[in-house]
């Protein structure tokens, strides 16, 4: 099976790619009333919507399982919350909400393809070309400097089994936890979602 960091990292970096892609061939598009051009910006489009978002439901599983050799688990996660504290731990700090963010960047780009169709051919390659660069500097963010994929340090790992004890694997038995202000008020849960 594939590890989870992995599958994250490379649907992350598959969204990067088909981002710099759509832009680059969105403005082409829009520059030579290409339809083709088009055509091949919004599936890049879609590309981008399907990486994201499914880089999301990967942190989800990785969250669920609990699965400490994920960075961002191992910053976030415990055994100890409930399941939907859990699931909304995606969002518990800067490093999930950018991921989130990400994946909302995606629905947004999805939303635009199917909205329009084949309407408004002049404007939509440009406005995709926008809203892919946009896509652009946030799929960096995530594969780069809030990379929440990236598997947890040895010293991380080491830390955390002193602190709660490790399994028959060698793994950490618990983690931190997310803030506790997530757990504290409903509201807490569903402003960063409402935000976005």
């Amino acid at each position: 099976m594939i590890p989870l960091t992995t599958l994250g990292t490379t649907l992350v970096l598959g969204g990067l790619a088909m981002a710099a892609a759509g832009s680059v061939m969105g403005f082409v598009a829009g520059a030579r009333k290409s339809v083709a051009g088009l055509q091949w910006a919004r599936a890049l489009g879609v590309g981008f919507g399907v990486c994201v978002i499914l880089a999301n439901v990967v942190m989800i599983a990785a969250l669920v399982q609990h699965d400490f050799t994920v960075s961002y688990v191992a910053e976030v996660g415990t055994v100890q919350t409930p399941l939907h504290i859990t699931i909304v731990s995606l969002w518990a700090s800067l490093t999930g909400s950018i991921l989130l963010w990400s994946g909302v960047l995606g629905l947004y780009v999805l939303g635009l393809v199917v909205a329009l169709g084949d309407r408004h051919r002049q404007y939509q390659a440009w406005t995709l070309g926008v809203l892919l660069a946009i896509s652009v500097m946030f799929a960096l963010l995530v594969a780069g400097v809030a990379n929440p994929f990236a598997p947890t340090p040895p010293e991380e790992l080491a830390r955390l089994v002193r602190a709660f004890g490790a399994g028959p694997d060698g793994l950490p038995l618990d983690g931190p936890g997310p803030n506790p202000l997530l757990q504290n008020h409903p509201l807490m849960i569903i402003h960063p979602p409402t935000l976005y």
